[in-house]
C-alpha cells in the first residue's frame, strides 16, 4: 500500500468518526442539543482530530526513521572487499537502492517473482540484463554481493511498510474507538477540539523555526568538515578560485565575493532610482485611474521567473552591450558581463524597490503634508523637506531587502554574467558570484567528501550569514520607522 493510500485511509476513518461522533452525541440527548456542554459538531471534531492526528503523525515518523534503519541493517552486511578502493560505503548504498528499485519495477511490471529473487545469484547476468531494460544502469565493478544487499533492502523496505500499515490503521481505528466511547452529555468536546486545533497550530508555526535551524546545522557541520580539509585562512583571505577535483586547489572566496557585491551593485543602481520615482509619481502624483492601472503592471515584473530574465540577458541585452558599447570601446569581446547581469536584475528588482517604498510613502501621516501646504510649500518641496525624509528608513530598508534579493540571485547571473572567478573594475568582462559557484561544485554525481564538493557548504553559510544580516537589519529599520509613524 502507498503512502497517499494509506493517508486517504487515514481521512477516511477519521470523517466517518466524524460522522459516528456526531450522531452519538445528539442521541445521548435523544436529539435535543441544548443539553449537551458544546454543539454537536464539536463532539465529531474530537473523533476526527484523535483519530487522524496521532495516526499521520506516527506515518511521517515512521518514513523518516525507516530508511535510517534499513541502510543501516543493509550497510553492516555488505562485505569490506565490495567497497572500491578510494571509495566509500555510501556509493555502494547508492547502487543498492537503484537496484532494490530496479527489482520492484521489474516486479510491477510482471517480469520478476519473488522465486527469481531466490535464484539472482546464480542469475546474476540475467538480472543485469533485466534491470537494464527499465533504464537501472549499473557499472561493471557492481559485485553479486551488492544484488544480496538489494534484496534485503527490497525485504526489510516491503516489511517496514506492511508494518506501518497496521501500525497505522491500528492507531486509528483504537482512538477512533477510545474516542467514540468517551462522549457524553457533559464531556467538554469544544474545550477539547480548540486546544487540539491550538496545538497543531502551534505545531504549524514552529515548522519555519525548526527549518531555519536543520539548515543552519546542516551547513555548520559540512562547513566544519571543509575546514577540516581545507585551511580557512586561505578560504576567506585568498584571491584565487580554482578548484581542481584531481587535487591542487585554490578555494579562496575573495573572487566570488566582489562578483557578487559587483553585480549586486550595478542591479541597485539601476532599480533604486528608477524603482523609488515610480514610487514617488503613483503615490503623490498619480491619480487614482492611474495608479490602478500603473501599480498592477509594475509588478507583473515581480512575477516573471528568473530564468526569462536570464534569457533577456543572454540574447538580447549582452549582445547589445557587446556590439554596441564593449567592442566599440575596446573593453571587451563578450556578451555576458557585470554590466549585462546588473542591469537585468535591476529591472527585476524594480518591483521590489517600487511597491515597497509606495507602500512606505503613503503611510507618511497627511497630517505631515497639510502641515507643509499651510506653510505655504508647494508639492515638490513637501515631497522633497518632508515626506522623503519621514519615509527614508522605510525606505532604505527596501533598498536592504532589494539587495539580499540580488545577493542570492543565480540564473540570471549564470546567463548574463558568466562564471569566471575574477577581480576587476571594468563593468563589461565576465565575473560570477557566490550562488554560481555553490551551483557548479555541487553539479554532476559527487560525493561529499572532498573539499571541491564541501567548499559549496562553505559558500552557503558565508552567503547565509551575509543576507540574514541584511535583512535584519533592513526589518530593524522597517519596525523602528513603524513603531514612530502607525
Amino acid at each position: 500500500m502507498t503512502t497517499g493510500t494509506l493517508a486517504l485511509i487515514v481521512l477516511a476513518i477519521a470523517v466517518v468518526g466524524f460522522i459516528l461522533g456526531r450522531q452519538r452525541a445528539l442521541s445521548l440527548v435523544s436529539g435535543d442539543s441544548r443539553k449537551l456542554h458544546s454543539r454537536p459538531g464539536y463532539y465529531g471534531q474530537v473523533v476526527l482530530l484523535f483519530t487522524a492526528v496521532p495516526a499521520l503523525l506516527l506515518m511521517l515518523a515512521w518514513l523518516f526513521l525507516q530508511p535510517i534503519v534499513v541502510e543501516n541493517r543493509v550497510s553492516a552486511t555488505i562485505p569490506d572487499g565490495v567497497v572500491p578502493e578510494g571509495g566509500s560505503r555510501s556509493l555502494v548504498m547508492s547502487d543498492v537502492r537503484r537496484i532494490a528499485d530496479g527489482l520492484d519495477a521489474l516486479m510491477s511490471a510482471g517480469r520478476f517473482s519473488e522465486d527469481d529473487l531466490t535464484d539472482m545469484r546464480a542469475d546474476f547476468v540475467d538480472v543485469r540484463t533485466r534491470l537494464g531494460e527499465v533504464g537501472v544502469a549499473l557499472g561493471s565493478d557492481v559485485q553479486p554481493p551488492v544484488f544480496e544487499a538489494a534484496k534485503l533492502y527490497r525485504d526489510n523496505t516491503s516489511t517496514g511498510r506492511a508494518l506501518m500499515t497496521g501500525a497505522v490503521l491500528l492507531v486509528a481505528l483504537g482512538l477512533l474507538v477510545w474516542s467514540f466511547t468517551r462522549i457524553s452529555p457533559a464531556q467538554r468536546a469544544r474545550n477539547a477540539s480548540e486546544s487540539f486545533v491550538k496545538a497543531l497550530l502551534l505545531g504549524a508555526s514552529t515548522v519555519a523555526v525548526l527549518t531555519t535551524v536543520g539548515i543552519v546545522a546542516s551547513l555548520l557541520l559540512e562547513t566544519f568538515n571543509f575546514f577540516k580539509m581545507y585551511p580557512a585562512r586561505d578560504f576567506f583571505f585568498s584571491t584565487t578560485w580554482n578548484p581542481q577535483f584531481r587535487g591542487g586547489s585554490d578555494l579562496g572566496i575573495i573572487p566570488l565575493l566582489w562578483g557578487t557585491l559587483y553585480v549586486s551593485l550595478v542591479a541597485l543602481l539601476v532599480a533604486v532610482p528608477i524603482g523609488l520615482m515610480i514610487a514617488i509619481y503613483l503615490s503623490e502624483y498619480a491619480g487614482k485611474r492611474v495608479r490602478g492601472f500603473a501599480k498592477p503592471a509594475i509588478e507583473v515584473l515581480a512575477g516573471i521567473p528568473t530564468i526569462v530574465y536570464g534569457l533577456f540577458a543572454l540574447i538580447t541585452v549582452g549582445p547589445f552591450l557587446r556590439d554596441w558599447l564593449a567592442q566599440p570601446l575596446g573593453l571587451g569581446n563578450s556578451s555576458s558581463s557585470v554590466l549585462t547581469a546588473g542591469l537585468v536584475m535591476g529591472i527585476m528588482l524594480i518591483p521590489f524597490v517600487s511597491s515597497l517604498s509606495d507602500d512606505i510613502i503613503n503611510a507618511v501621516p497627511q497630517a505631515m503634508r497639510d502641515g507643509s501646504y499651510a506653510l505655504g510649500a508647494t508639492q515638490s518641496e513637501t515631497v522633497k523637506q518632508v515626506i522623503l525624509p519621514a519615509a527614508l528608513p522605510g525606505v532604505v530598508g527596501a533598498i536592504l531587502l532589494a539587495a539580499s534579493r540580488a545577493i542570492g540571485e543565480t540564473m540570471i547571473v549564470v546567463m548574463g554574467a558568466g562564471a569566471a572567478a575574477r577581480l576587476g573594475l571594468n563593468p563589461l568582462e565576465a565575473m560570477t558570484t557566490v550562488t554560481v559557484k555553490i551551483v557548479s561544485q555541487l553539479t554532476g554525481d559527487t560525493e561529499f567528501a572532498s573539499p571541491e564538493t564541501l567548499v559549496a557548504f562553505a559558500l552557503g553559510l558565508t552567503l547565509f550569514v551575509f543576507t540574514l544580516g541584511l535583512n535584519v537589519l533592513a526589518l530593524y529599520i522597517v519596525r523602528k520607522y513603524r513603531e514612530q509613524y502607525e
